[in-house]
């Protein structure tokens, strides 16, 4: 068996290639274009028996590990804690792309249990639109922050109860208040108001989206008391499907990590909070 590490950089990608006993047989180094995968696929055939190994820095691999997948080849990620501890280990001192690249290579030879990687399906759509429902968040409460300024200094904040700019009865409201009022701060806050409107559609269309992608990918989940749409879908989104931790157990450390204690201190209220999430995630890995 070979086994061809990568090193993965926005232009250039490395690979270099070892046999079963870690021994460095070749490097090559091809451009981050669709040429340059084939070559690798062309390069890569002269070992009938070979697998890939990308270190799991998927903004820089994704479109090789794509490739490799659909031409049918066998590819493992390495988690990048692995590698620091294998450069350290490494006879060759130095950093370079052919360093990385073995490194790479090495850890996979040396963990036999590597997260196997599988082409990206309705778990990555989630995982973008829930990001991106989440930054427009970020930028609606902005921009009301400052709406709300604006609104301060025109006597009208005061109307306005908590949390109410979301609501498009309100917006119209100050839009017709803002008509009457001149001024460059009016003028501000009436932009304000429709970039507000435009980011409440986009987040609910976004909502509205996720929740059908949610419920036929995780019905477990949105059986589980007080799991939303949105609950359900970070937690499908950020593990990519339960099935690629080993264990039960592999994902609970993750999610609820059991306080470390010594002596016989009475468990804080800290702990009682994990042992009850760690209970409902043994739920949910049940159930998905």
């Amino acid at each position: 068996m070979v086994i061809i590490g990568v090193d993965a950089h926005k232009r250039t990608h490395t690979l270099v290639a070892i046999d079963g006993a870690g021994k460095k047989l070749t490097d090559k180094t091809v451009a981050v274009t669709a040429e340059g995968h084939l070559d690798v696929l062309s390069w890569a055939s002269q070992w009938p028996d070979r697998s890939f190994a990308l270190e799991d820095c998927r903004h820089l691999t994704r479109r090789l590990e794509s490739d490799l997948l659909r031409a049918g080849e066998a590819v493992v990620r390495v988690p990048t804690r692995l590698m620091a501890g294998q450069r350290r280990s490494s006879r060759q001192p130095g950093k370079s792309d052919p360093i990385d690249a073995l490194s790479v290579a090495r850890a996979a030879l040396r963990e036999p249990n590597l997260p196997v990687a599988k082409l990206d399906g309705e778990s990555r759509r989630l995982r973008l639109l829930v990001d991106h429902r989440d930054d427009l968040v970020g930028e609606r409460t902005r921009i009301q922050c400052r709406l709300r300024w604006h609104l301060h200094e025109l006597a009208l904040e005061a109307e306005l109860p908590p949390s109410s700019l979301r609501r498009f009865k309100v917006l119209d409201h100050l839009d017709e208040q803002l008509s009457s009022v001149e001024g460059t701060v009016a003028e501000l806050a009436r932009e304000l108001v429709g970039r507000t409107r435009e980011l409440t559609v986009r987040i609910n269309e976004l909502e509205h989206e996720i929740s059908a992608i949610v419920k036929m990918l995780a019905p477990s989940l949105l059986a589980l008391p007080g799991c939303g749409d949105l609950s359900a879908a970070k937690i499908v989104a950020e593990t990519a499907g339960a099935r690629r931790f080993r264990s039960k157990a592999a994902l609970r450390v993750g999610t609820a990590p059991r306080p470390s204690r010594c002596g016989h201190r009475t468990p804080s209220a800290s702990a009682s909070t994990a042992a009850a999430t760690d209970r409902s995630m043994r739920r949910c890995t049940g159930s998905a």
